[in-house]
């Protein structure tokens, strides 16, 4: 501890002793009492600021006759209590602050003398005295009392840390403790120690008890008295007795005072005993006779024995915070914080007595935090709240919250704990993951509500959708809100009642806590906040400002439009402002503040505040509605004071004396009594009195029997009854008087029925009745009278009551009066005049019968006078008058029964009444019904008026179009929808407009009515196409009528956003202008419009501007790049002056372009460009100038203007000029260049031998080559130079010039160059040399077509393949050949061979032919022109010819067109050359193979390929091939082809058709080569055809099987069973494609699944006499072979007709048949087959017939 000191009272010369001292517990006093009974007040840097005296008990004993011995201050450091040695405590009032009035406030007188002192609670001073007692003294009752007593003088004591507890030293060294409240310690209480010497320095610290007395020593001792620690000093000689100790305020040091010496002991927490500190010693201080402790543990104050103070600083370390706070630390557990600015401090310090590590303040510099091992500190500075809460260590991850005032936020690990400032406990802990504190809403006893004491809740986010509502002061969950989108605001007002959220898609909801109701208030809402001090809440929507000054009633909103944002909302000298931004302008609107203050205070039941917010206001209507509120209030609370105020507010004379006679009661009675005075009888019946509740006040009065004050009370309300009751009830003696004197009272007042009634209870009826009647009061007269026997026999009486009940209109009475005296005729009348028809009818029943009905009419129609109609109605049936009963029934709204008694009417004049009742049943929307009576009622109109009125179009447009014309329908809603229109019911005439299809009307409605919105959607849905049109249109309206915020959403959704900008620029509305092209422009168009913005405010503004967008640059760029220099240079000088040169350039070029070259020089100067002004000068060829510039600012650039200079008088053709300023700018290469360029390269050379020889070689070879490159006058150079080369007899030189000329406008000059060339070389040049060069102007006279000349050359020197060549090329084909045969034979073939190649590259193969016929063949084979060859071929031989034709077939057959070769071999015959079998049997393949080929039709293409096959067969038999193979193949082939033939022929005639079906089956057993489905299935259909059904389905059952067989490729799995031991093959080749459609494959198959199911149908084949099939030409048995017939296929067996051919027969029967058939039918077919049959079987056997 650092203990700097300094000196306040200096020492006097002799003992002077300072007796006491006391520091104030707000440290700002630090008070001293001298020897001389003077108390000195000092401030806390030690200066004396006041003084005041003591005085003794009694003045008559004079100053000296006491001395101070302790004093000690008040809690709130107001006073200062003085215990005294002459028996008395005294207490003086200091006050606040300096230099207040000091004054006696209380004493305390005792029995011996005060010795010390302490004011540990607000009204307990504890003392002790010489007796040894422990006395309490409390200030607010002036009393005192004894704690407990010994025997021994109390010398010290002592508080601990909290001052709950006191510990008292006495003489004898006991040391007793006592407890206020031991806190939960459960220490014990009274005797704790015996000390070995009197206890006068005493010290009660935070962990144990330290004492130390005059034997020198301290010690320690534990919570219950034990000795922990012994500090002995007896044997150091300068240690005296201790006479004083103090203990800091943590209790963590101890100091005690002995002689010039303080020793100091500290509290090792950890080690958990007393460390002595370096003792501080200071000479000449004498004994210390006292020590006071700053309260806040920073100051150390000792007295000593010769009357000095001295000042000591306490301190551990000190430390600055950022510079704006000292921390001092004081203790380990405790560190004064002081602002240094403001100069205010507050004390941290931990109740625990922990060490305090780390001090830091946060949010905003008001908050304190600090860590101990286990515990958190808090507080607020501005309030001076400090909370100790238990925290263990979190590893200092905490996050900190301060936006709430009253309360900190802590997060830690996904826990949110709350501490309140000044509670030491933690408020409350909740799980969250949402630390955003606009999540989270905690309300602390914010504002003050009747009958709720603490009001703390908290509503936080469990997950993103999902509020909970926490009560934190009963730890409970109030509710859990679920949501169904994500929260991101939340709020609960400051009583806890109501929370506010909103939700991601800007929906504001209301809950209510104690209803658990969801209210959603508003939509886009923006912004929301409840107002302070208050459950007003502000919103904002859109352009809305809206206001709910009742939340409770969420429908009730007040708005206000406004143009810009909320941003905030301020309450403050009775004022509730609202800001809103708009543009750059901030805008106030303020609240009804009225509204927000009382409405809120009477919500709280805070009626003292909505008082004091009354007493601001004037007196008004409003005012005064206010004023009647609360007192109704106010009176209900028994708030009667309040109550007094307010009537005296209204000017409520009365009811203000009433109360202020009840307040004065009820303040006595508190006064007197205690308590409160309102629960009083007497005020408790006066307030039911003033809520004239007087059986209420009667009853306060009864319950303390204050009976005189109860009947007293009535009689001043003039209430007798009441108060002769009460007489009554308690047997009062003077009841007889109380009746006399209210009889007397009622005669005096008039009051005769009063008295009457008085009578008649007393039974002096006769007196009665006169009093009644005297009082005009008949009625009540003829009810006695009727009731008592005696008064009716008197019929004077009766007569007088009678003429007064009719003379007062009683008519009914007076008819019971009569009845009663049986006369019933007067009875009647009286009866019908008074309306009592019920008597009138009952009477006329016993008396008059007939009577009655008229009664009933009569009663009816009284009735309806009385406007009873439902009672009329019956009345009206019994008297027969429906009419009148149906409109009672209407008037009574007795609508069925009024349609009911209507329903059974047969007048037509009852229809008008079915409108009204259907009207009724329109107007309770009972539309079905009321139709059906509009219907009835033949109101048809008014129905549909009915429809269209309540919006159902629908069922209004069935029945107009039942009843009316479409124009009428039209016309009707149309005028309908105008009158709607008329009183703005808009959506109603949209939807007639919509119904009668006219929604142009509806959208004219709405731009007439200027709803925008309604026009738009209109448009969207029904002309889409013109949508974008009508948001531009209403765009420029809007705009034009300044609604620009409206235009522009228009332009927006018009995709115009241009159009927007433009408007809000033209407007000056720059804001909105930047905001559109930002939001819809992109960064380029939000560029322009900012630049733009900041050109129309020009100056420091524009910079401002462009600096706050980031657009300066790009602003100075973009001005610079659009010609707006001075704009330009006005941004540049203001912010960007490095800029300026940029601009300048710009403009000097900008200059320069429009042509101005003075302000363009000026500008390029100013922009430190010279050079550009020399070029812009060098450009526009103004030399002069240029040169002038250049000298002036650009040296270098001289010599650039000389050549500029020279190149311009070179393109003038100023040669000699050029030069000279080339040579003057030092720049020959120029020169040679330029004279290069102008292609005089005489000058070039000269310029270049004479400035640059080092270049001359160069420009030599360049020049050879440029004229080598150059036409015409390149050409004459080259000559020229040939020429000279030639003269100078450089042959070789001369020859590679001339060969270098080429000038194709001039032939004829190259021509001859390359001829001198080749005639040089020839000449003069080796042979080598020669060939060489001649090889070389060979190929060039060619390309000129010279041919003749290069040919010359070439034979010149022996080249005759060159030569030959050449004419070759040129198409000289003579001289090619003559050459040839001339000079070289054996190149002839060579030409002949390039001419062939001619011909045919040329397709001249007409004349090929006449060179070589084979080619010419070739040629015409490959183009296709297959008649020309076949032409040529023939006439050539005919193996040639045979050649072609077997290629044309081949050509044919890939083309699919067998046919056609086959007629080839029939025209040009069938040569049995091996190499064309292949082709013939393709073609006999591909023939068979066609589909539907079996039709006589077909029998010409049989007939040529039998034909041609017999051809074939009888050249292969003359050939080497006879008996070959191939020759069977083709015999074979032969049979078909003629079996084909033959079945063609007889299927053209009739009566063959069996023999053709017999071909058929015949040509089966060839199935290796013909297609074995297509044979099965021609067989199996011919078969069919001739009723072989046998035959026919084993055939084409066959078929099927090998059709699905193909399908699958393989044929092994077929079934061959039926063709057992016939001569059908089964190994036969699969045919690649079937032979039939799918269609005709699945008839076939339905075919042989119906002939299957016949059982009469034998599945086998037909047999003949040799047991075997028919068909087969094998004997099963036998094995025996029979010949095949050759018209059927059939075998020969027994008749037969044999031919002259070997092997070749016929059945008898089938060939007389077929000749038969040929004769009858005159078949050119069948003729020709005979024909084919003699001639391939020899001559036909002998018969009658014979055919032409």
């Amino acid at each position: 501890m650092h203990e700097g000191f300094m000196k306040i009272l200096k020492n006097m010369e002799g003992a002077a002793k300072v007796t006491c001292m006391a520091w104030a517990p707000n440290n700002t006093k630090f008070a001293v009492c001298t020897v001389d009974r003077v108390v000195l007040l000092y401030d806390e840097q030690g200066e004396r600021r006041d003084k005041f005296s003591t005085k003794p008990l009694d003045s008559k004993y004079g100053k000296q006759s006491y001395v101070v011995n302790d004093m000690v201050f008040s809690p709130d450091s107001t006073k200062i209590a003085i215990g005294q040695s002459d028996n008395i405590i005294f207490v003086y009032r200091i006050g606040e602050d300096w230099g207040d009035k000091k004054a006696i406030c209380n004493k305390f007188v005792q029995t011996s003398a005060v010795t010390c002192l302490l004011w540990p609670a607000e009204y307990a001073i504890v003392y002790g005295l010489v007796d040894g007692k422990v006395r309490l003294a409390n200030t607010q009752t002036n009393k005192s009392s004894t704690i407990y007593g010994t025997e021994s003088c109390v010398v010290s004591l002592a508080s601990n840390v909290s001052g709950k507890g006191i510990l008292s030293g006495h003489a004898d060294g006991t040391v007793v403790r006592y407890f206020f409240d031991d806190e939960g310690s459960g220490e014990s209480q009274g005797k704790l120690l015996m000390h070995p010497s009197p206890p006068y320095a005493l010290a009660w610290g935070a962990n144990s008890i330290m004492v130390g007395g005059c034997d020198k020593k301290v010690l320690a001792y534990g919570r219950e008295g034990h000795i922990l620690q012994t500090f002995d000093y007896t044997r150091d000689p300068t240690e005296r007795e201790f006479t004083v100790a103090a203990t800091s305020p943590s209790g963590q040091s101890v100091v005690f005072g002995s002689y010039d010496r303080l020793r100091v002991f500290n509290w090792a927490p950890r080690r958990g005993v007393w460390d002595e500190a370096k003792p501080k010693e200071i000479l000449n201080l004498y004994t210390i006779t006292s020590l006071a402790w700053k309260k806040d543990g920073s100051r150390l104050c000792a007295g000593t024995l010769c009357g000095g103070v001295e000042l000591f600083d306490c301190c551990l370390r000190r430390a600055i915070y950022k510079n704006k706070f000292e921390m001092t630390y004081v203790g380990l557990s405790q560190v004064i914080v002081r602002n240094l600015s403001s100069g205010t401090r507050v004390v941290l310090k931990s109740y625990y007595g922990y060490e305090i590590e780390e001090v830091k303040i946060m949010g905003k510099d008001r908050y304190l935090v600090a860590h101990t091992s286990d515990t958190l500190l808090l507080g607020d500075l501005l309030t001076n709240k400090l909370s100790e809460v238990p925290w263990p260590g979190s590893g200092g991850n905490e996050k900190f919250f301060f936006e709430n005032d009253t309360v900190c936020m802590i997060f830690n690990a996904g826990e949110l704990s709350l501490v309140e400032y000044s509670n030491n406990e933690i408020l409350g802990s909740v799980r969250t993951e949402f630390m955003n504190p606009h999540l989270i809403s905690v309300r602390l006893n914010e504002r003050r509500q009747r009958g709720v004491d603490d009001n703390k809740k908290l509503a936080y986010l469990i997950d993103i959708k999902t509020i909970a509502v926490v009560d934190l002061a009963g730890g409970y969950n109030l509710g859990t809100i679920s949501h169904d989108s994500k929260i991101d605001w939340l709020e609960l007002n400051e009583t806890g009642r109501k929370l506010l959220f909103r939700d991601k898609k800007l929906r504001l909801h209301l809950y209510d806590i104690e209803t658990s109701v969801k209210t959603t208030l508003l939509s886009f809402c923006s912004y929301v906040q409840w107002v302070p001090g208050s459950d007003v809440v502000v919103a904002q929507n859109r352009g809305n400002l809206c206001i709910w000054y009742s939340i409770d009633s969420p429908e009730s909103i007040t708005m206000f439009p406004v143009k810009g944002d909320i941003v905030d909302l301020e309450r403050a000298d009775g004022k509730t402002d609202v800001i809103v931004t708009e543009g750059v302008n901030t805008v106030t609107y303020t609240l009804d503040e009225g509204l927000i203050e009382f409405g809120t205070a009477i919500d709280d039941g805070d009626y003292e505040r909505a008082t004091a917010f009354l007493e601001t206001l004037e007196m008004s209507p409003e005012t005064e509605a206010m004023w009647k509120t609360l007192s109704k209030l106010a009176l209900e609370a028994h708030q009667l004071h309040i109550a007094e105020r307010c009537f005296a507010a209204l000017g409520d004379v009365s009811t203000l004396r009433f109360l202020h006679q009840t307040n004065q009661i009820a303040d006595k009675v508190s006064k007197e009594m205690g308590g409160d005075g309102t629960e009083f009888y007497q005020v408790q019946a006066h307030v039911a009195m003033l809520d004239k509740n007087f059986k209420l006040a009667e009853m306060h009065y009864m319950e303390q029997n204050a009976i005189d004050e109860a009947i007293e009370m009535y009689q001043e309300l003039h209430m007798w009854d009441d108060c002769i009751a009460v007489a009554e009830a308690k047997g009062h003696p003077e009841l007889e008087i109380l009746r006399g004197n209210y009889y007397q009272w009622l005669t005096e007042t008039g009051q005769d029925e009063k008295a009457g009634e008085v009578k008649e209870n007393e039974g002096d009826f006769q007196g009665a009745v006169n009093l009644y009647l005297r009082a005009g009061l008949p009625a009540k007269a003829a009810r006695l009278a009727i009731s008592r026997m005696e008064i009716t026999n008197n019929s004077d009486t009766v007569n007088r009551i009678a003429s007064s009940l009719i003379k007062g209109e009683f008519y009914e009475r007076a008819g019971d009066l009569y009845e009663q005296i049986r006369n019933n005729q007067r009875a009647l009348e009286c009866y019908c005049k008074g309306g009592a028809f019920r008597k009138a009818v009952e009477l006329a029943r016993i008396a008059f019968p007939a009577e009655v009905v008229k009664l009933e009419e009569a009663w009816g129609d009284y009735l309806i006078q009385q406007k009873q109609m439902d009672a009329a109605i019956n009345h009206f049936i019994e008297a027969g008058c429906s009419v009148k009963a149906i409109e009672a029934a209407i008037a009574a709204r007795q609508w069925k029964k009024a349609v009911h008694i209507l329903e059974l009417q047969d007048d037509s004049s009852a229809g008008k009444y079915y409108v009204k009742i259907a009207q009724y049943y329109a107007s309770m929307q009972d539309y079905e019904v009321a139709e059906q009576l509009y219907v009835k009622g033949g109101h048809i109109k008014d129905a549909i008026d009915m429809y269209t009125t309540a919006g159902r179009w629908e069922e209004a447009h069935k029945l107009a179009v039942k009843c009316m014309t479409e124009e009428e329908v039209m016309a009707l809603y149309v005028s309908r929808a105008q009158e709607l229109e008329r009183d703005e019911k808009f959506q109603e005439a949209e939807r007639l407009f919509a119904t009668v299809k006219q929604p142009d009307l509806a959208i004219t409605m709405y731009k007439k009515n200027r709803m925008f919105d309604d026009v738009i959607r209109l448009v969207a849905k029904h002309h889409p196409d013109l949508l974008t049109e009508t948001h531009l249109h209403l765009a420029k309206e809007l705009e034009a009528e300044s609604r620009f915020s409206e235009a522009e959403y228009h332009f927006m959704e018009a995709e115009e956003w241009k159009a927007a900008v433009h408007m809000y620029r033209v407007n000056d509305m720059w804001e909105d202008a930047h905001r559109v092209a930002k939001s819809h422009g992109g960064p380029s168009a939000q560029k322009q419009v900012a630049y733009l913005w900041a050109r129309s405010l020009g100056g420091e503004a524009a910079v401002k501007l462009l600096n706050k967008f980031g657009l300066l640059e790009y602003a100075i760029e973009f001005a610079s790049n659009n010609f707006s220099f001075d704009f330009a240079f006005d941004l540049a000088h203001l912010a960007s002056k490095d800029k300026i040169p940029d601009i300048h350039l710009k403009h000097a070029i900008y200059l320069e372009d429009e042509g101005k070259f003075p302000e363009a020089e000026v500008e390029f100067i100013k922009a430190g460009k010279p050079k550009e002004a020399v070029f812009m000068y060098v450009h526009n060829k103004d030399w002069a100038n240029a040169q002038r510039v250049a000298e002036s600012h650009d040296p270098e650039s001289v010599s650039e203007v000389l050549v500029g200079q020279a190149k311009f008088c070179f393109e003038q053709k100023d040669f000699q000029k050029a030069e000279a300023f080339l040579l003057r700018a030092q720049r020959p290469e120029l020169t040679v260049k330029y004279y290069k360029d102008a292609g005089m390269w005489s000058d070039a050379m000269r310029i270049c031998k004479e400035y640059l020889p080092n270049k001359l070689s160069m420009l030599q070879e360049e020049y050879e080559k440029e004229t080598a490159k150059k036409g015409v006058r390149g050409v004459e150079g080259i000559l020229e130079q040939a020429r000279e080369w030639e003269q100078s007899g450089e042959y070789s030189r001369a020859v590679e010039c001339y060969l270098k000329v080429k000038d194709d406008s001039n032939t004829a000059q190259m021509e001859k160059c390359w001829m001198k060339a080749a005639e040089l070389s020839i000449k003069f040049l080796n042979a080598d040399r020669a060939v060489e060069v001649v090889q070389v102007v060979g190929p060039r006279l060619t390309q000129l077509r010279k041919y003749k000349a290069a040919a010359e050359l070439y034979l010149n020197l022996d080249l005759i393949k060159e030569a030959i060549d050449v004419f070759i090329e040129g198409e000289e084909w003579n001289k090619a050949k003559r050459v040839a045969k001339e000079l070289e034979p054996r190149y002839e073939e060579y030409v002949d061979q390039k001419y062939k190649e001619h011909l045919k590259n040329q397709g001249r193969v007409e004349s090929l032919v006449g060179v070589d016929v084979m080619a010419a063949l070739d040629m015409y084979a490959e183009r296709g022109q297959w008649e020309k060859c076949l032409e040529t071929a023939s006439k050539q031989n005919f193996k040639i010819l045979h050649k072609y034709v077997a290629l044309y077939a081949t050509h044919l057959i890939k083309e699919d067109d067998a046919q056609k070769a086959l007629q080839l071999y029939v025209q040009h015959g069938a040569p049995p050359n091996t190499q064309n079998f292949n082709i013939y049997k393709r073609l006999f393949l591909d023939l068979i193979n066609l589909p539907d080929t079996d039709t006589p039709e077909c029998y010409r293409m049989w007939a040529d390929l039998r034909n041609f096959l017999l051809q074939l067969c009888e050249n292969i038999s003359k050939s080497a091939e006879a008996n070959s193979p191939a020759h069977e193949d083709f015999e074979q082939m032969l049979l078909i082809a003629h079996y084909y033939a033959t079945r063609s022929a007889a299927k053209g005639v009739e009566q063959l058709i069996g023999l053709a079906a017999k071909l058929s089956v015949s040509l089966l057993r060839h199935t290796e080569i013909v297609p074995a489905d297509k044979a099965f299935y021609e067989a199996g259909l011919a078969c069919r055809a001739v009723g072989w059904a046998n035959m026919a389905f084993i055939f084409l059952n066959h078929f099927l099987d090998l059709c699905d067989a193909i399908d699958e490729g393989n044929l092994d799995t077929l079934d061959h069973s039926d063709f057992l031991d016939t001569d059908i093959p089964f190994e036969v080749p699969v045919p690649t494609k079937l032979c039939v459609t799918d269609a005709q494959r699945e008839q076939i198959r339905d075919w042989v699944l119906m002939v299957s199911m016949d059982h009469r149908l034998e599945q086998v084949l037909p047999r003949d006499e040799r047991n075997t099939y028919e068909a087969s030409l094998v004997a099963a048995s036998t094995g025996l072979r029979s010949l095949p017939c050759i018209l059927t296929g059939y075998p020969v067996l027994r008749n037969k007709v044999e031919f002259s051919a070997a092997g070749k027969a016929s059945n008898k029967d089938d060939w007389n048949k077929f000749l038969m058939a040929t004769k009858t039918s005159h078949s050119p077919e069948c003729q020709d087959v005979l024909k084919f049959i003699s001639q391939w079987c020899g001559s036909l056997p002998a018969t009658g017939f014979s055919f032409h």
